[in-house]
């Protein structure tokens, strides 16, 4: 275009915008006759799509056991694709429609209904895979509702009640693996955000967006995480959590947030037993004291029983458990429905821990009171008095609550071990010198070589073995039933993890690399081992071996691989690639 073309153009464009009447009209003609005969040269647009993992991730969510909805500002035929394309909905997906389109045809009501009546008429048949994603021979119900009707189902009613629209809602969405909203407003959103979080089951709720629009919704939630996306950082500013891509969603939630709740569930209920143990015998003692309030311990031991003696251990434990790995609970994100529903801190399990704790208690006293029924118990004759009684009974005590942390622990590091032994060890000796040395700046010297004169006694060692013993025999004995008999998902992972070191001998495969029934039975070697790295394993075993073996190894290492794919590609309902 010319100059004098463009200063033609220029001043018929600004004309018409100065125009006071019909300046729509007199823009229309003005683009007319600017845009002809033009060349066009290229076009800019700002990319719309789906980050990378955003399917796989939505799928782990689905098969933890959580429902996800999609809130999206986007009119329906482009939220519709993106659901199929991130796998929030499925190829046997069947779509329901509450939109404006289909209320013009009936009234709300006969519409609700229908459709209850259709998700209650499979409800039955549909079982805990076909929901979770992890079947596609079931029917699998998806909602689609535009904001119009959403605001129908949440207009108060003349009386001021919301009636039975909402809750017809609730009760359709719950029978549904995936609701999709579409042309929502920001404020919408965090209506449904609050609407889910008010209905019965009262679940937690957990919202992620990028933009300023999803800042109310992220507010509204239980938890808010917010992306650091092109569209500003206004969601992450006002969220709990902020992360870089959609992607880590998966590992916050199936991994990170998985231990934080088994370490946390832990942490309170081992808390409760601890100082059941601790509190009771000196209750008990009240009644063999003439009830004239003389302690049961010393007062260094009531002092230092929860900041020193058992305080590291368990803050080890819930800062570093991992019941499984993480690359496991990466890789099966069903492990997740472990603990759904606040499963792990449930009145049940609560009570269970109170009453080992009161069971612990009674058995520390009576144990501790019926050896001390014949008061001469060392050699030469000399009697035990009430301090050394007392000092008994919180040697158990420590003893058996940190040694019921460790049946409990299992990632063991060597930190692990240095406290939860040095925790003992340093009671023991704290014990030591308290009793070994006269203070000056005490008033009294009670403890006096007491624990030295209880470590002198036989029967003194002989009970203090066979109450640990006798308190923590119960609990073994629960946690092996329930593993053989009840065992939870993650059990079964640890138990087949166990079973395929046990089958994997350290001289299995070298000597059977090249044997034809080694070969054969891979597949099932493979099915067992799902959760090894079996590449790393298989050096492991060869680092002292020949460097001419390695070859033979390499090439079992990619036959094993090449089974596993083979074995995952043809696993029903996975449409995850491998």
């Amino acid at each position: 275009m010319s100059h004098e073309e463009y200063d033609r153009a220029a001043t018929i464009l600004q004309s018409a915008k100065l125009a006071l009447q019909d300046r729509d009209k007199k823009l229309a003609e003005a683009y007319d006759q600017i845009e002809t005969n033009l060349v066009l040269l290229g076009a800019t647009a700002v990319e719309d799509s789906l980050q990378e993992k955003a399917a796989d991730t939505i799928e782990a969510l689905h098969k933890g056991g959580m429902k996800v909805w999609v809130l999206t500002g986007d009119k329906m035929e482009t939220a519709s694709a993106t659901c199929f394309a991130c796998k929030l909905f499925r190829r046997n997906t069947q779509l329901l429609e509450l939109t404006t389109k289909r209320i013009e045809e009936q009234n709300l009501h006969d519409v609700l209904f229908d459709l209850r009546k259709t998700v209650l008429r499979h409800s039955g048949s549909l079982t805990r895979e076909s929901i979770s994603g992890l079947s596609n021979e079931l029917p699998d119900f998806g909602l689609i509702i535009d904001g119009a009707t959403l605001s129908l189902l949440l207009k108060p009613a003349e009386d001021g009640s919301l009636g039975n629209y909402k809750e017809l809602f609730l009760e359709i969405c719950r029978n549904c693996s995936a609701v999709l909203c579409c042309r929502m407003a920001p404020l919408q959103k965090a209506q449904i955000v609050k609407m889910i979080k008010a209905s019965k089951e009262h679940p937690i709720t957990l919202a992620i967006g990028d933009g300023a629009n999803d800042v109310s919704m992220i507010l509204e939630a239980h938890v808010g995480i917010g992306l650091m996306g092109k569209e500003g950082r206004q969601a992450a500013r006002n969220s709990d959590y902020a992360v870089p891509k959609f992607k880590h969603l998966k590992k916050m939630l199936l991994v990170h947030g998985h231990l934080y709740y088994i370490r946390i569930s832990e942490l309170v209920q081992y808390f409760f037993y601890k100082n059941v143990c601790f509190i009771l015998p000196q209750f008990l003692y009240q009644f063999y004291c003439g009830f004239s309030q003389q302690p049961l311990y010393d007062a260094a031991y009531l002092t230092l029983y929860n900041i020193s003696f058992t305080s590291l251990p368990i803050l080890l434990y819930s800062l570093m458990e991992q019941h499984v790995s993480m690359e496991m609970l990466k890789r099966e994100p069903s492990l997740y429905r472990d603990i759904a529903k606040n499963a792990l801190l449930r009145w049940r399990l609560f009570i269970y821990w109170t009453l080992l704790g009161a069971f612990d208690a009674v058995v520390f006293f009576y144990g501790a009171y019926f050896l001390f029924d014949n008061t001469s118990l060392t050699s030469n004759g000399q009697m035990f008095g009430n301090w050394t009684f007392g000092t008994l009974v919180f040697t158990v005590l420590v003893f058996t609550v940190t040694l019921k942390l460790a049946l409990d622990t299992r990632y063991w590091t060597w930190v692990n071990h240095f406290v939860i032994w040095g925790s003992l060890l340093f009671y023991v000796v704290f014990s030591l010198l308290w009793g070994g040395i006269i203070w000056p700046f005490l008033n009294y010297q009670r403890m006096y070589f007491v624990f030295m004169q209880l470590l002198s006694s036989g029967p003194a060692w002989l009970a203090i073995i066979l109450i640990v013993i006798i308190c923590l025999l119960p609990d073994v004995v629960k946690k092996v039933m329930c593993r053989q008999l009840w065992p939870t998902a993650a059990e079964k992972v640890q138990n087949a993890a166990k079973q395929t070191w046990d089958h994997m001998s350290e001289f299995t495969p070298l000597a059977s690399l090249q044997s034809p029934s080694y070969n054969s039975n891979e597949h099932n070697i493979t099915k067992a081992t799902r959760s090894l790295p079996h590449s790393r394993t298989v050096f492991n075993y060869v680092e002292d071996y020949d460097c001419s073996h390695r070859q033979s190894v390499t090439d079992h290492t990619n036959i094993y691989y090449t089974s596993r794919a083979d074995l995952l590609n043809n696993r029903p309902a996975l449409e995850t690639s491998v």
